[in-house]
Parts: structure tokens; C-alpha cells; sequence
């Protein structure tokens, strides 16, 4: 059974989509952000205040960088909880059938691919600094990166899990039974991903280009799920990717304005660093897991048919 083959093993009518749809917008748009809304107006001490800082995603009330982090991975948290309930009980199947094929989640493939990512990701900040080292102000701040720290290992894989299994296992596996083939659903959710992430700040200083990061971010991500049957490696990955952000280095400009180690005080601009990744290090990436995890028969992993499970 593939990875997509596995939404066969629920109830997939078009309203059990939609109605997961609007139960995950639900939990993670509404439920989600009643925590930070009603910090930031208890800040902004006055409706008037409140409604202009809301307008400007509440970012000049002086919140706490821990704590509004927190309450921004807490909304990815319900959501993904909402998730849950709509693929459990609306789908009537096991979580577990967006996440993988296998009988219980590879935590070992987790743990590679989020060393392995952690460590490139290491390398291109390490070949950063020492490129142009006055870029870079230091910001170690004992207490506050503790904290950010705890935040960052403990619930940023939340974020991240959100987003894969939504990405990668619900809306992949639901493509994949529409379209009756497992390519347009890797394009599709690649693009959306792309798309979805076309909202952050990093967007609007670079330029429309950086999309071609995020969309080939999610092409691979897409392309080790189809290929290993399962989002292990890609979990690991985009923890990996949003932990080192997160503590690593921040900006103004940034989505992840936290208390890290450094701050970038460079322009912003979109060089070689948005190509690389994309057409040089996500193919040695893929080579690597296809070496080895013993990935084969490729074209009809990623373009073949999606077959209705055969009942005896």
C-alpha cells in the first residue's frame, strides 16, 4: 500500500473534507488566536490602541518575544489538535495514516533527517559569518534564551508537524484520490505550501522570488514523503529548518524575531542563498535518503496512479 493509498482506509466523501477544512480553519484561526488576542489587549490597555495594533499583527504592543512566540506555536497546536479530530472522526480513520505507512512512526528517520538538516543548516550560517562576520551582533541573553530554547525544542516541532501532516499527509492523500495519480498532488501541495508561506515578512523585503525557495522547499519535502511512504523525514527537516531560525539568528525582518544568538543586521536581499538550497543542496539531500533508505522505481512513486485498495 502506498503512502497516498492509505486515505482508503477512511470515509472520503467531499463533505468530510470540507467539513475538516472548516474544523481545522475553526480550532487553529478562531480557538487559536484567543490567547494572543487577549494578551495583547490586556497590553494595549484600551479598545483603540488594540484595534490599531491588531492591524499591524499586534507587533507594537512590546509582548514578550518568548512569550509571543509561545502563543503563536500554541495556535498551530489546537490546530493540529482539530486536525486530529476531523481525520479521526470525521474520516473515521487512525492519525497515523497521514504520518506514515509503517506500523508505528520512524523516529529514527525523524532523528536523521533532523541532524541532517541541523547540520546544513549549521554549515551555510557558519559560511555566513565568516564571509562577513560584521553582519552579525551578538545577542545571548542567558535567561531569555533558555527560555527560547525550552519554547523552541519542546513546541516548534508542533508548528512544523501541523504543517507537514496537513501538507504532506492529508491534503496529498486527499489530491491523490481526486486526481487517480500522486504528481499533481506533489505539485499542488508544494505551490500551496509556497503560497501559504507568501504571507511572511521574509516575502515582502525579498521579493516574489524567495517563493521559489518555499515552493521548492515543499517539492522536496513532498518528494521524500512519496518516496519513503512516509512524512518522517520530512518532520525531522522542517524541525531542524524552524529550531535553528528560532535560536540561531534574528532579524526585524524575520517571521521568527526571537531572543537568538545573533542578530542580522544585513539588507535584505535574494542572492545565491535562496538557489542553492533549492537546485543544488535539496538534490544531494534526496540522494543521500534515496541511498540510504534503498528508494526505487521513482516515476511510478511520484507520477504513477493512485489505485483504489483491492478488497477480497
Amino acid at each position: 500500500m502506498s503512502f497516498i493509498q492509505q486515505a482508503f482506509l477512511g470515509k472520503n466523501d467531499w463533505w468530510r473534507y470540507l467539513l475538516t477544512f472548516f474544523l481545522l480553519l475553526f480550532g487553529w484561526q478562531v480557538i487559536g488566536v484567543i490567547p494572543i488576542t487577549v494578551v495583547a489587549f490586556m497590553k494595549a490597555g484600551d479598545l483603540g490602541t488594540f484595534m490599531q495594533s491588531a492591524e499591524n499583527a499586534f507587533a507594537n504592543l512590546g509582548i514578550n518575544a518568548n512569550l509571543y512566540l509561545f502563543l503563536m506555536l500554541l495556535m498551530f497546536i489546537i490546530g493540529l489538535y482539530f486536525l486530529f479530530l476531523g481525520i479521526r472522526y470525521i474520516h473515521q480513520r487512525a492519525f497515523k495514516t497521514v504520518i506514515t505507512t509503517r506500523e508505528k512512526i520512524d523516529l529514527k528517520r525523524v532523528i536523521f533527517a533532523f541532524l541532517l538538516w541541523g547540520t546544513i543548516s549549521l554549515v551555510f550560517f557558519i559560511l555566513g559569518y565568516i564571509s562577513e562576520p560584521e553582519l552579525y551582533t551578538w545577542n545571548f541573553k542567558p535567561i531569555p534564551f533558555l527560555i527560547l530554547l525550552i519554547i523552541s525544542f519542546t513546541l516548534l516541532p508542533f508548528q512544523t508537524s501541523f504543517e507537514e501532516i496537513l501538507f504532506r499527509g492529508y491534503a496529498m492523500q486527499g489530491f491523490g484520490l481526486w486526481f487517480k495519480n500522486a504528481l499533481i498532488p506533489l505539485i499542488l501541495t508544494s505551490v500551496i505550501f509556497g503560497l501559504l508561506h507568501g504571507f511572511n515578512p521574509e516575502v515582502e523585503k525579498l521579493g516574489q522570488i524567495v517563493m521559489v525557495y518555499y515552493i521548492g522547499t515543499g517539492l522536496m519535502f513532498g518528494i521524500c514523503t512519496l518516496m519513503d511512504e512516509g512524512t518522517e523525514l520530512a518532520l525531522g527537516m522542517h524541525a531542524a529548518n524552524n529550531i535553528i531560525a528560532a535560536v540561531l539568528v534574528t532579524s526585524d525582518w524575520m517571521v521568527f524575531q526571537t531572543d537568538a544568538l545573533w542578530v542580522d543586521g544585513s539588507e535584505p536581499s535574494a542572492g545565491m542563498e535562496t538557489f542553492i538550497p533549492v537546485f543544488v543542496v535539496y538534490p544531494l539531500v534526496l540522494l543521500l535518503f534515496s541511498k540510504k533508505y534503498g528508494w526505487t522505481n521513482w516515476r511510478e512513486k511520484l507520477t504513477g496512479p493512485v489505485l483504489p485498495l483491492q478488497t477480497e
